[in-house]
């Protein structure tokens, strides 16, 4: 994509870290973060980074903002880059998954303003329905602790397996209670759920790297997450302090406005859903 560093947790490590840090303020020692230079964003690929990609292009240019967006393609390296000051801000996560985050790396990253909903998705090149599973079939589930819950929850929720009551956004494979159809389950990166189709009988997708391999969720899903009352939108979120910063403030109204909606609405017909 134009005007996006795309950047792994490799090319980090080797230095690009000291460039994001000198262009985007302070880093964790520093004490204080400089908002006069551009506003620099990480964000996965799919859907997050496109929707930055055209508030940078349609949008924030006659707001005054310099936004800069960098694309990484795991859910690790945003939030400890904006954590040590590398990136100003990071949009691909729920409230969950922060969270879990924080607590684990005791990190202080807050949300910001709430952007939209990626419905979690059950995909099968071997079946078209649910309830097609045969006995004994093998599912793929994102193996962090707070997408493999969402995971079993979703399959809770269509009447798959029965969890323990209240395990809530902690739920592992121990809490199953009920397994009808005896499914065994392969715990892998989320990113390589949609990768695992070919080796598996179906496999929850997060909805993110559903799009990014072709998957249409809203019409592809064999199983898809009801958006109603769900607490898992996704949102631009900062370190804690910078949330008075006068460019996140900017993105963060531009993030909401009713051009990202039409943008959302129309590019990926119902598979991202507008939040706001």
């Amino acid at each position: 994509m134009r005007n996006t560093a795309k950047l792994t947790t490799a090319v980090l490590a080797a230095g690009a870290l000291t460039l994001g840090l000198s262009a985007c303020g302070s880093g964790k020692d520093s004490g204080s973060t400089d908002t006069s230079g551009p506003l620099i964003v990480a964000a996965s690929p799919t859907p997050h980074a496109e929707i930055l990609n055209f508030v940078q292009k349609n949008l924030a240019k006659k707001a005054g903002l310099d936004l800069q967006v960098k694309e990484f393609t795991d859910y690790i390296t945003p939030n400890t880059a904006t954590q040590d000051g590398s990136v100003g801000a990071n949009y691909f996560q729920n409230q969950p998954y922060l969270d879990d985050f924080n607590k684990k790396r005791g990190t202080d990253i807050v949300p910001v303003v709430t952007v939209h909903l990626e419905p979690l998705g059950l995909y099968s090149h071997k079946v078209k329905k649910a309830d097609e599973l045969k006995s004994g079939a093998t599912v793929a589930v994102p193996n962090d602790a707070v997408n493999e819950a969402r995971a079993l929850k979703l399959l809770a929720a269509n009447k798959l397996i029965t969890l323990k009551d209240g395990v809530g956004s902690e739920a592992t494979p121990a809490d199953i209670t009920k397994n009808p159809k005896n499914l065994k389950f392969k715990e892998v990166e989320a990113a390589q759920t949609p990768r695992s189709l070919d080796d598996v009988d179906a496999a929850v997708v997060n909805g993110n790297y559903a799009i990014s391999s072709g998957l249409k969720p809203a019409k592809d899903a064999i199983v898809l997450e009801s958006a109603k009352n769900s607490p898992y939108g996704n949102f631009l979120a900062v370190k804690k302090g910078n949330e008075n910063d006068p460019r996140v403030k900017k993105l963060a109204k531009l993030l909401t406005s009713p051009e990202v909606k039409k943008f959302i609405q129309d590019k990926y017909q119902g598979s991202v859903i507008p939040s706001f």
